[in-house]
């Protein structure tokens, strides 16, 4: 009888995992702060708003914002790209495999945790690293990432002298309907992004307030803290 209890209080016992790897924080938060001066400069460009007084051959004020801008996507690219190319060299939580759904039990995990954000359901699913559904949705999230790099290069390229390295992403403009179809469409994925991150704030303090499990800090950290039966599991499905 004791040897049971004891074998059901091992296995009900927390314990702090690693979860997140530097990579993956790094790249994250280069992401995050990267589309915040993006959005800022991008609005200041498109609808300027700051306004200085005496010539305007005497300041540079809209040609320092578009050289943030342009330096914040610098950032944002590499980033972006640093991310999509760990999926494939990592191990772990941080791998395509997390985020394409094509083992059955993370394709299982869909319902219960769309039921969850709808509060239909008390608990989400119970999983060591991303759950199943936002993880896919990441997928879409990459693809806006990937749609946002393409635009702003190609808007880039329009004023980019014949000897400059980006000169060939003209090419990318006719995909969006020319010049004027690229800047609509970068626009719209911008709003898209914003409209994400506040939902991916939002889900991440609901998630880490109901499990109590350091998620939100999980990116700052790395860990979380989750019991040792689920980390067990975890790590014998992989």
């Amino acid at each position: 009888m004791t040897a049971a209890i004891t074998r059901r209080e091992a296995s009900d016992e927390i314990v702090r995992v690693r979860v997140w790897d530097r990579v993956v924080r790094a790249t994250h938060w280069l992401i995050a702060l990267s589309i915040f001066v993006l959005s800022v400069t991008g609005f200041e460009i498109g609808h300027p708003v700051l306004s200085v007084p005496g010539a305007a051959g005497q300041h540079f004020v809209m040609g320092t914002v578009r050289v943030v801008h342009f330096y914040a996507a610098i950032v944002f690219t590499l980033a972006v790209l640093a991310r999509l190319a760990w999926m494939f060299v990592s191990k772990g939580h941080a791998r395509w495999r997390e985020f394409i759904p094509v083992d059955r039990e993370r394709r299982a995990g869909f319902g219960p945790m769309l039921a969850f954000y709808l509060f239909a359901r008390s608990k989400p699913l119970p999983v060591v690293g991303h759950n199943p559904l936002a993880a896919a949705s990441y997928c879409l999230v990459f693809l806006l990432y990937v749609v946002m790099i393409a635009t702003g290069l190609g808007l880039y390229a329009v004023d980019a002298g014949a000897g400059s390295p980006v000169a060939w992403a003209r090419d990318l403009l006719p995909i969006f309907d020319a010049v004027g179809g690229a800047r609509w469409v970068h626009h719209v994925t911008m709003w898209l992004l914003l409209g994400f991150a506040v939902h991916h704030v939002y889900s991440a303090i609901l998630t880490s307030t109901v499990e109590r499990n350091a998620t939100m800090e999980s990116i700052f950290t790395g860990t979380k803290w989750l019991p040792r039966k689920l980390v067990e599991h975890d790590k014998g499905s992989r």
